[in-house]
């Protein structure tokens, strides 16, 4: 049985920067099982941005989160862990879904000492209740909607799905980064969802994001860069979007940052696509380009 970490289900004694909220994941790769999900990138990049990061999230208690262990962990526990297979050529990707956790909702977020500075729901089999939002009015409130867009078939092929309570959410949040690839490149679908929020992005894969703020929209360019892996570059692009903006409220600014942040980790695989605090510190320091 794999070494529990620490932190494990209690509630933090410290003020948390950034909460994410969603599944930890079991993903089959051709080297064994790899700790995945928006919870895993996205708590690790926060961190690695200076914030003080956590999760609430659900998995089986033999899944070893041992390279998780600087993360405040609050499990739900389930009976299974949400397990995925991804195929990706770097432009488009194929997934298979085999278990599914348990589902997260407004009961199973704890009284935290004080509001997280960012909130950030990182669904990714639709398992997370947006209602969770409403428990935070005082944070910065972020949506990665990916897997509210996810079904499966007969097979366990992750296919789309109509998102039912799409307006309800974006209407909660501050923030929301999607991909083309969530909606099926549908521009309609893309307009609608930008008229329901503040600060909406969508990612273009290795072309970049648009950023659509106050009834404007401009597209950022990603650098061309030598592909290595692209697990998850999406959770790492939205949190260091949510983190540029939060720090500096400029969403055009936000966007530059991300795309370069995200853009270097496809270099490296998995987990060692975290950013480091150099490459944190040279791509703030860069010149605007857009």
């Amino acid at each position: 049985m794999a070494e529990p970490n620490p932190s494990m289900n209690l509630v933090p004694t410290e003020k948390l920067d950034y909460l994410v909220i969603g599944h930890i994941t079991s993903d089959l790769t051709d080297s064994g099982p790899a700790l995945g999900g928006t919870v895993t990138f996205s708590g690790l990049t926060a961190q690695a941005m200076g914030l003080k990061a956590g999760m609430v999230t659900a998995f089986e208690p033999e899944l070893d989160t041992s390279s998780l262990s600087s993360l405040w962990i609050r499990n739900k526990g389930s009976l299974e862990t949400t397990t995925f297979k991804n195929i990706s050529d770097g432009v488009h990707r194929t997934q298979f879904l085999y278990e599914k956790a348990a589902p997260i909702g407004l009961e199973d977020i704890p009284d935290l000492p004080a509001p997280p500075e960012i909130v950030h729901l990182g669904p990714v089999a639709n398992e997370v209740d947006p209602e969770i939002l409403v428990k935070f009015p005082d944070s910065l409130k972020c949506l990665t909607p990916q897997g509210w867009f996810r079904d499966t078939d007969a097979d366990n092929h992750v296919v789309p799905k109509v998102w039912e309570q799409c307006e309800y959410a974006l209407g909660l949040a501050d923030v929301a980064v999607i991909s083309v690839e969530d909606v099926q490149y549908d521009e309609e679908t893309i307009s609608r969802m930008a008229a329901e929020i503040p600060i909406f992005v969508v990612t273009e894969n290795y072309r970049g994001a648009r950023v659509y703020w106050h009834n404007d929209a401009r597209f950022i360019k990603a650098p061309k860069v030598e592909l290595v892996d692209d697990t998850g570059a999406g959770d790492i692009f939205a949190t260091a979007f949510f983190y540029r903006f939060w720090s500096i409220r400029d969403p055009w600014e936000a966007g530059r940052f991300a795309v370069q942040i995200a853009s270097d980790s496809v270099s490296r695989s998995r987990l060692e696509s975290i950013p480091t605090r150099a490459e944190i510190e040279r791509v703030k320091a860069e010149i605007i380009d857009f």
